[in-house]
């Protein structure tokens, strides 16, 4: 598929690009999997220092590889369903798009939920006092709102996979 835009004229190739979308799908769910186990880890050890390290680094690691998942998967999709002449806007590929916006919006607190919960550990830590109840509050967010958040990628992989007839 030929392409032309401001960046000029781009020759794109269906293998690389679904090479590109599965590699973003698995950063997406690897990256998700591996913050919630490290958070979660972190959190059950109630030592506030361990709780700033760990969640300035899952911090970075979502700044990073999911944030840039996030954008690399809507424009493979987008080009490989202009490549196969699907309707990205019904059946399976509509509630896809769908649930990544769902995805998207428990995300996005997320990643500020995570950087608030490193700043009050640190203090916590700083202080050398145990972690504060706004903490507590937020973890629970932070969780609760994983939940609908991991889902929705997990479904979305299914139907990527499945392509059911909907």
């Amino acid at each position: 598929m030929l392409v032309e835009g401001w960046f000029g004229k781009l020759r794109l190739d269906y293998n690389l690009l679904k090479y590109l979308h599965v590699i973003g799908a698995i950063t997406l769910l690897g990256t998700g999997t591996g913050i919630a186990f490290f958070m979660v880890m972190a959190h059950r050890t109630k030592d506030a220092a361990f709780v700033a390290r760990t969640a300035a680094v899952v911090v970075t690691a979502d700044m990073i590889f999911t944030a840039s998942a996030v954008i690399a998967q809507p424009i493979t999709g987008y080009f490989l369903a202009e490549m196969t002449g699907a309707d990205p806007w019904t059946g399976w590929l509509g509630l896809a798009i769908l649930l990544y916006g769902v995805a998207g919006v428990f995300w996005l607190p997320v990643v500020w939920i995570q950087a608030r919960m490193r700043d009050l550990a640190r203090h916590a830590a700083e202080a050398g006092q145990a972690l504060p109840r706004a903490y507590h509050r937020l973890y629970r967010i932070w969780f609760v709102f994983g939940l609908p958040g991991f889902g929705s990628v997990l479904a979305i992989l299914w139907l990527m996979i499945a392509r059911p007839s909907l």
